[in-house]
């Protein structure tokens, strides 16, 4: 499953992978912005019980597809893998079809933020419905 997040500077990317985390049972305080590392890994579980590797990109010194494949794109997105990818629209010709689209609006205050979330194909929308679903309780 990837997640392609998009939002300008400070609209809440990382804070939202830190949400996912903890929806994957990882510790959010464990996750922080991947900027000159480029990708970072963390071992999680999901709500079934299985393993799921979280993956959270900071895309914003990535200039190509090219560039994106030699830092590990082909192996971040395995089955089992969850890819959250910040800046996602830098590489956007390199993303699978199949993907969530998060786009983030900054608000005067974190609680003013805007999420507008697109799911492009069949895994994305099957993703999506279940987000949706624990959302209403």
């Amino acid at each position: 499953m990837v997640v392609a997040l998009d939002g300008p500077l400070g609209a809440g990317k990382t804070v939202f992978v830190k949400g996912l985390a903890a929806g994957l049972q990882i510790d959010p305080s464990s996750v922080s912005s991947p900027t000159f590392v480029i990708a970072s890994e963390y071992e999680g579980r999901a709500s079934d019980g299985s393993r799921r590797l979280l993956v959270h990109a900071d895309l914003y010194r990535v200039e190509s597809a090219t560039e994106l494949e030699g830092a590990g794109f082909l192996d971040w997105i395995a089955p089992g893998h969850v890819v959250a990818m910040e800046w996602a629209e830098r590489v956007r010709e390199a993303l699978p079809r199949d993907r969530l689209s998060v786009t983030l609006v900054a608000g005067e205050t974190p609680e003013g933020r805007e999420i507008v979330v697109m799911a492009q194909g069949a895994v994305a929308e099957q993703a999506l419905r279940r987000w949706r679903e624990a959302a209403a309780g």
